[in-house]
């Protein structure tokens, strides 16, 4: 059997392309009039043939985020977007998910190479999940906040005990922070009930028709529905973490195995993205607005408090794994804890932009 034909063509392009510049240079030398214009010509047509080169070229990877609607994973779009992950080679499949258990799901069925989702859901590493996490994306959950019906009359983070409030997955970042605010307050009877609901507009449906009191979500999310009088946003999760680790990116073991330096790029390529979103505000926030459709003035404020929650080398922090850890056993995730070789690996770390 012969390659498969969009092979063949890019090979064929590749070849006309190279047979055109090699039949010009060979041509009688042309008149003293015309002479720079050939020569541009040559020079333009090298460069087609090294453009068809290089689009051949590119590592293809798989990545799935874990929600569509998080500021914080929109970093994947500006950088494809801005030609970043082109220029160190790849090529980005991207998907979204409705939870971080569910994208573990894709991890597991090899629909994804690597997954965007939270540190909680590094557990699942130690359930069997042929992955593992590779770089801490992100620090304390500066992002997320609990919000309510904008009717209801709760106003502070004490009325929110007895209260039903959806989260994504069980085992999610979300169900995490419910309990935590529990914990934090002392709530071990008729605190916070978290209800696994998955993505926005099942979420969306259950407050509106009284089947939950609210949700624990992305902050900005929050913040545009406070503006259209559906939500309020009561809290983020910054009072009730110290330390912890947000988001992660996870890589599957085959991956890790057989294309390393595919991983090693991705890597970069984030880094040098987020250093661009921190040196443009005006360009980041108008791509990223585009992406979780929220207004641009809400995802500016949103920029403002979450720019800061980005890892600058992507290691992590032993206090963080700690906590996390910690919480593997609060939510009934694993028995016992797991050793450090079972989560992630710190062989891409430390990883910076510009490197």
């Amino acid at each position: 059997m012969g390659p498969p034909a969009r092979a063949c063509d890019k090979t064929a392009e590749m070849a006309v392309a190279g047979d055109f510049c090699n039949d010009f240079t060979k041509a009688a030398p042309p008149a003293q009039e015309e002479t720079m214009v050939q020569l541009s010509r040559v020079v333009l047509c090298m460069l087609a043939a090294l453009g068809v080169a290089n689009a051949e070229a590119a590592e293809k990877l798989r990545v799935g985020k874990a929600v569509p609607f998080a500021w914080t994973f929109t970093p994947i779009e500006v950088g494809i977007q801005t030609g970043i992950f082109a220029k160190h080679g790849l090529e980005l499949d991207v998907s979204a998910f409705g939870g971080d258990a569910r994208m573990q799901q894709g991890l597991t069925s090899d629909s994804l190479d690597i997954g965007i989702g939270s540190g909680p859901g590094m557990a699942f590493m130690a359930k069997g999940v042929p992955a593992k996490a590779v770089f801490a994306m992100a620090g304390v959950p500066r992002n997320m906040a609990v919000m309510v019906n904008y009717n209801l009359p709760i106003r502070t983070v004490d009325d929110l005990r007895g209260k039903k409030l959806g989260v994504t997955t069980a085992g999610s970042l979300t169900e995490w922070i419910g309990k935590r605010i529990n914990q934090q307050k002392g709530w071990t009877q008729n605190g916070i009930q978290v209800v696994p609901i998955g993505g926005m507009q099942p979420a969306r449906a259950a407050v509106k028709t009284g089947q939950l009191d609210g949700y624990i979500g992305a902050l900005e999310v929050g913040y545009e529905f406070e503006e259209n009088q559906e939500w309020r946003v009561i809290t983020t999760a910054t009072p009730f973490v110290q330390d912890f680790i947000t988001h992660v990116f996870f890589a599957r073991n085959e991956l890790i195995e057989k294309r390393p330096q595919a991983i090693k790029a991705f890597l970069q390529g984030w880094q040098d993205t987020i250093a661009f979103m921190k040196k443009n505000k005006d360009k980041t926030v108008e791509i990223t607005a585009k992406v979780i459709n929220l207004k641009p003035s809400v995802v500016a404020r949103g920029y403002d408090e979450q720019i800061g929650i980005f890892n600058e080398d992507g290691t992590f922090d032993p206090k963080a794994v700690a906590v996390l850890k910690q919480s593997f056993i609060e939510m009934g995730l694993l028995k016992e804890i797991p050793a450090d070789k079972d989560l992630f690996t710190t062989q891409f770390l430390p990883v910076k932009a510009g490197m």
